[in-house]
């Protein structure tokens, strides 16, 4: 792919990083790559590193002259991405590069996530050790591995590996605004054994494929009530149940902090109830597309008569055991669970649907919890077991990770806010996400770290309609130079 995608961005510094970074593929637990790039960066500007067992790095630049008693600052991002694909996009995240496309104002990515989340926030990293032009003091480059699928990068950091006391997190997605807290989270699965019983003869396979949902990430999307493929499947297999079909695959979703937006099973049929199987389809698909026409316009629901010699699988699940699926699929909470009490419009609670698998002996149902209040957390959580337990499964559940407490009153926030309103006439917001921010662990390993967390526009993170705002991208990088030069100079 040509680099002509980024020609004439500025800044151009952070730019070329970001395209770099874009080349390198780096899914969740394979930043091999991503971690030899970083090396390089590292040796070809003769700077120290360090790096441990789970693979994180952290980058030591040297103070400009004059500032060598100012205070180190750490600048932490993670290195993996969330790798999510349109079912007709041909892309292997193990192999290929991001395709960039320019978009108007926006960059985004060919049919696939972008990785602006939160390779922006790596490349400003990168771009500000090699910027001549700035003045700073230490600095501490981070980079984590692991954030999207566990935070377990952040979780296995020991103690000194970081020596700064002020930390910058790059990864957050609203322009003019500094995060201040987030939400802490947990992972809930259901283990079901699979019941098998033989294909009735006469039987014909037909596939229903539900698609075109937004999706979107699971904390910051989970308050704008879009669509969940894998819960409108549970509710149209349980209004199918009256048919006695026989279910014989299901997956749907791909990641834990992902609202699936597609979801497909094979069931086998009676031929005589195909006209109303398929009249009942219809019906759901239009309602569908009425309940969801604001948050998720291009919900397809397809469903289509397979030829026996091209389906695979020679038994199906036992009536009963297709119940449990189906029941316990519909019968889970998604969505939001409760709001702030103190912060106005801030998810406090909420429980995410994201997976089911199905590996030819096993059904597995994915889950995350996420809430600001620890004890709420873990009462969803509680929620989620019972169901699963109710539908015969196994639980697991999670380490989980601690949420971030706000700090209205830290110093690195005061600086932050007043560089921002000196740049721009206004005030920034102060806010806190329903996310899990690696700030939550790191606040607890190091106690005494001042956080703050802030980045550009980035939309549709952790889906491909991910897409960074092009003109934000600059203003978060002259935000973040102006921080760095009032802290060295204030210290």
């Amino acid at each position: 792919m040509s680099a002509s995608i980024i020609e004439g961005l500025a800044p151009s510094i952070l730019w070329k990083r970001f395209y770099e970074i874009s080349q390198i593929p780096r899914p969740s637990k394979n930043e091999e790559r991503i971690r030899l790039y970083l090396r390089n960066f590292a040796g070809q500007n003769n700077f120290d590193f360090k790096e441990d067992e789970a693979g994180n790095i952290v980058i030591l630049i040297p103070p400009k002259p004059g500032f060598e008693n100012a205070a180190t600052v750490v600048l932490q991002s993670h290195v993996d991405m969330v790798c999510e694909k349109n079912k007709s996009t041909e892309h292997d995240f193990m192999k290929d590069p991001i395709k960039l496309v320019r978009d108007g104002e926006w960059i985004k990515a060919n049919g696939t996530t972008l990785g602006a989340d939160n390779g922006i926030g790596a490349a400003a990293a990168l771009a500000i050790a090699a910027d001549d032009d700035l003045d700073h003091g230490p600095l501490e480059l981070l980079f984590t591995v692991d954030e999207e699928t566990g935070l377990t990068g952040a979780n296995s950091l020991q103690k000194n590996f970081i020596q700064g006391k002020t930390l910058l997190n790059l990864d957050t997605e609203e322009d003019g605004a500094f995060y201040i807290g987030c939400a802490g989270g947990i992972d809930s699965a259901a283990v079901f054994n699979v019941e098998y019983e033989q294909i009735v003869a006469m039987y014909s396979p037909f596939s229903i494929f539900i698609s075109g949902l937004k999706g979107g990430h699971s904390g910051i999307n989970i308050a704008d009530g879009r669509a969940n493929a894998i819960k409108l499947l549970g509710f149209l297999l349980s209004h199918l149940l009256q048919f006695d079909f026989q279910l014989s695959f299901i997956q749907g979703g791909s990641k834990r902090n992902a609202i699936p937006r597609e979801v497909e099973a094979l069931i086998f049929l009676n031929p005589e109830f195909e006209a109303p199987v398929r009249e009942v389809i219809n019906e759901f698909a239009l309602e569908t597309a009425l309940e969801y026409k604001v948050t998720d316009g291009e919900i397809k629901v397809a469903f289509d008569k397979k030829e026996p010699a091209a389906v695979s699988y020679k038994q199906a699940f036992k009536s009963d055991f297709t119940k449990k699926i189906v029941n316990t699929i519909h019968g889970l909470p998604h969505g939001v669970i409760a709001m702030s009490r103190s912060i106005p419009g801030l998810v406090e609670t909420s429980t995410n649907l994201a997976t089911i698998n199905y590996d030819s002996s096993q059904i597995i149902i994915g889950t995350s919890q996420r809430s600001s209040v620890e004890n709420a957390k873990k009462n969803i959580a509680s929620v989620v077991r019972s169901i699963f337990e109710l539908g015969g499964a196994k639980v697991e559940v999670g380490d989980g990770y601690p949420g971030w407490q706000p700090n209205p009153d830290s110093n690195v926030l005061e600086v932050a806010k007043k560089v921002f309103e000196g740049m721009f006439s206004k005030k920034p917001e102060i806010k806190a996400v329903h996310a899990g921010l690696e700030c939550g662990i790191l606040g607890n390993k190091y106690p005494g770290l001042e956080m703050i967390s802030f980045g550009p526009t980035i939309e549709g993170a952790h889906s491909p309609d991910e897409r960074v705002k092009i003109a934000d991208v600059e203003k978060f990088y002259r935000l973040l130079k102006e921080i760095l030069v009032v802290l060295a100079k204030r210290s």
